[in-house]
């Protein structure tokens, strides 16, 4: 039958037919991509982007631009303390309110101890959640933590945008 070979007595056996094996005509060992067999990882994988905590000490040291660290801010996780209440925790003992969110989970420990409660989201989910008149601080006990103020919160809203729009 065609796709196995039958044996009396034997188990079946799957295999390719017309001497393919593995994928590769003549027992040949490996597979190319979007070939049948194993896959083989490609010679040069293509570069991770920077975790939102590389991204942070990137911007604020001034080796990354805004519109860069933007686009990665809107892919990246974003860990946000929570009450008992659904929404964002925010502090209202500064200029603005402002609401606390971490670039990773150790980063929000740090603020918040060892059993807060948290919630993660999206920077792009932020942005598009965060109450009008709101900023935000990025890893607020970090040795690289950055605040955004309400402006600064309207002008990251108009990029993505524009971005998304043209």
């Amino acid at each position: 039958m065609y796709g196995y070979e039958q044996n009396p007595g034997a188990q079946q056996q799957y295999g390719m037919p017309g001497g393919m094996q593995g994928g590769m005509p003549n027992g040949m060992q490996g597979g190319v991509p979007g070939g049948y067999g194993q896959q083989q990882a490609p010679l040069y994988p293509e570069p991770s982007p920077p975790s939102l905590a590389d991204a942070v000490r990137a911007f604020t040291t001034g080796t990354m631009s805004a519109e860069d660290f933007q686009q990665i801010f809107a892919s990246s996780k974003v860990y946000c303390p929570r009450g008992d209440n659904p929404g964002f925790l925010a502090l209202h003992n500064t200029q603005q309110p402002v609401i606390p969110m971490f670039s990773t989970l150790k980063e929000l420990r740090r603020y918040a101890g060892k059993e807060s409660k948290y919630f993660v989201i999206t920077g792009a989910e932020v942005i598009d959640l965060l109450p009008t008149g709101y900023g935000f601080v990025l890893d607020m006990e970090g040795d690289h933590r950055m605040v955004f103020d309400a402006k600064a919160v309207e002008q990251m809203v108009d990029f993505a945008m524009r971005r998304m729009y043209g």
